[in-house]
């Protein structure tokens, strides 16, 4: 009985017989389509998905030249090295804050060899970038003078007496007989004076960017403010943002902390008041005092 039961599973009929047949056969086509047959169909593209793709092209290509772009480097002093540009050049943190250290204690480095000292840069960061150093002219005038012939032994040159003259009345021949000032920076000096209407005191060399201890020194030797030159005073009661930051010794966030502290607190009776703007110590507010009317 349960042979039979089992074996009415297996009877089919003529047009079951011929269904089961035709499955097979659709079977058999599909599975030999699937070896001999490439369904893979290209895919009719918008117009919007070509512009896309078109651009997407474009973004690949400036994001290829981005990762290939190397910065130039142009020529800079390394005494004056920030933080940012420090980081830049790849300098480390520690390398960083060891020439900033020895920057605030007013040394100069002028050579390679001196910025490695320094910092304790690695050989082949200093290889990389000592070839940018650009050091001022005094640095570079004065490897001219290594190399002299020595004068015979007989022969004393008389010591020459020293003529002082009015910095103010000095020509840019008079300031490039002076060792270590060469032409740049003689006319540096001509150009800070003309914008101040003349020096009132030698101190203001130091104020000139450039000038290392040894050349400020000599030009006190030979030059001094032997008299006031004619000024043309600001009010700086009454003077403007604007006119103020004209002056050379106020950039516009000091002039703009003038202004505030005149409307808050009065008028500015004398040096002693510029010394509550941040920025002016009492040197330099007793020499910008000159150039003011109070």
């Amino acid at each position: 009985m349960a042979f039979d039961t089992i074996k009415s599973y297996f009877v089919f009929t003529r047009n079951q017989r011929t269904g089961i047949f035709c499955l097979l056969v659709l079977i058999i086509a599909f599975q030999i389509s699937y070896y001999f047959i490439d369904f893979i169909f290209l895919e009719t593209n918008s117009k919007e998905k070509e512009q896309w793709l078109s651009l997407q092209h474009q973004i690949d290509s400036l994001k290829q030249e981005k990762l290939s772009y190397i910065p130039k480097i142009y020529p800079f002093n390394p005494n004056f090295i920030t933080d940012f540009k420090g980081y830049k050049l790849g300098m480390s943190v520690a390398e960083i804050d060891r020439l900033l250290a020895f920057r605030k204690e007013n040394k100069y480095v002028n050579s390679p060899q001196e910025f490695q000292v320094v910092t304790k840069v690695s050989d082949s960061l200093l290889h990389a970038i000592s070839p940018y150093f650009k050091f001022p002219d005094w640095v570079n005038t004065k490897k001219e003078f290594k190399n002299f012939k020595e004068s015979p032994k007989f022969a004393f040159a008389k010591k020459e007496k020293i003529v002082v003259i009015d910095i103010n009345l000095a020509t840019k021949e008079d300031l490039i007989k002076i060792y270590g000032v060469g032409e740049a920076i003689s006319l540096r000096i001509l150009k800070f004076k003309e914008s101040l209407g003349g020096f009132v005191s030698m101190n203001q060399m130091n104020d000139v960017w450039g000038l290392s201890p040894e050349v400020i020194e000599n030009l006190n030797t030979h030059f001094k403010v032997l008299g006031y030159p004619n000024l043309k005073k600001i009010d700086i009661n009454n003077a403007s943002i604007k006119e103020l930051s004209q002056f050379p010794y106020f950039n516009y966030q000091v002039a703009k902390q003038i202004v505030t502290f005149r409307s808050m607190n009065g008028d500015f009776k004398n040096a002693d008041d510029l010394t509550k703007i941040k920025g002016l110590s009492i040197e330099k507010a007793s020499i910008i005092a000159v150039y003011l009317v109070f």
